[in-house]
């Protein structure tokens, strides 16, 4: 079986968002970048296929040469070889399109991209790449066997989860589920070192337009102030609840 996991180079939660050029360009100066968690799920569970069932795990992103130091540590992890799509990933149709021409050339069996990225949360290309691959679709996907051509996956729906079969090939949108989080693996030295020989592909992108453009980017409003009200004062909680939050 032959396995392609998508990442996305996104920001750490702890950093600090900011942007330039009047609001229009996100900043990433100081911005500490890591592989998308959706992602990082989604490699873990391809590197027990690999461990269990000899499969072989390729990883793809679209980025610059920024990107390459996330891209080399899904290699530590145990990646056999990395594909970099040199653009900016503009939106999600074009990311798509660029990870289609991959697995197209590449003869994937299973595909597996997070269900969206933290930075943009989007959610579109997973979709949309199995629908321009023609390839059968599990979005929300908590759990996935494998079984020669057979597929057994559980997503998560409204009010519960829903257990299907399907066979290959495959695009999955995983997320937290897929693994344990306990599960999720830091490179240690002899992986650090045996990704330096490991082969990281850099290919040009094919032709396509960008259907969405930015056009600025604004910060959640900061938030009201807080009002504490002494736990024996129930009056004047009441009356604060009626007269200023207006919700009694």
């Amino acid at each position: 079986m032959k396995i392609l996991v998508c990442l996305s180079n996104v920001p750490d939660t702890t950093s600090k968002i900011n942007f330039t050029d009047g609001d229009t360009k996100f900043d990433t100066n100081g911005v500490q970048f890591v592989i998308n968690p959706n992602d990082e799920f989604g490699l873990t569970r391809a590197m027990w296929f690999k461990e269990k069932q000899g499969a072989t795990v390729h990883v793809a992103t679209v980025g610059e040469a920024s990107t390459e130091p996330t891209i080399r540590k899904a290699l530590a992890i145990g990646a056999d070889e990395a594909i970099r799509v040199n653009a900016v990933p503009t939106d999600g149709f074009f990311v798509a399109e660029q990870l289609a021409e991959i697995v197209k050339n590449g003869e994937y069996d299973l595909v597996i991209a997070g269900r969206e990225s933290i930075d943009y949360n989007g959610g579109m290309v997973p979709g949309i790449l199995a629908t321009l691959l023609g390839m059968n679709f599990v979005n929300t996907c908590i759990s996935l066997e494998i079984d020669g051509n057979n597929a057994t996956a559980t997503r998560e729906i409204d009010g519960g989860k829903e257990k299907l079969a399907t066979t290959l090939p495959l695009v999955i949108g995983g997320q937290k589920g897929l693994v344990a989080e306990s599960d999720l693996r830091i490179p240690n030295m002899r992986g650090i070192m045996m990704a330096r020989q490991k082969k990281l592909n850099v290919v040009e992108p094919t032709s396509s337009n960008s259907v969405t453009a930015d056009v600025k980017f604004e910060k959640p409003a900061p938030k009201g102030k807080v009002t504490l009200v002494d736990a024996d004062n129930i009056d004047e909680l009441i009356n604060l609840l009626h007269n200023e939050a207006k919700v009694i």
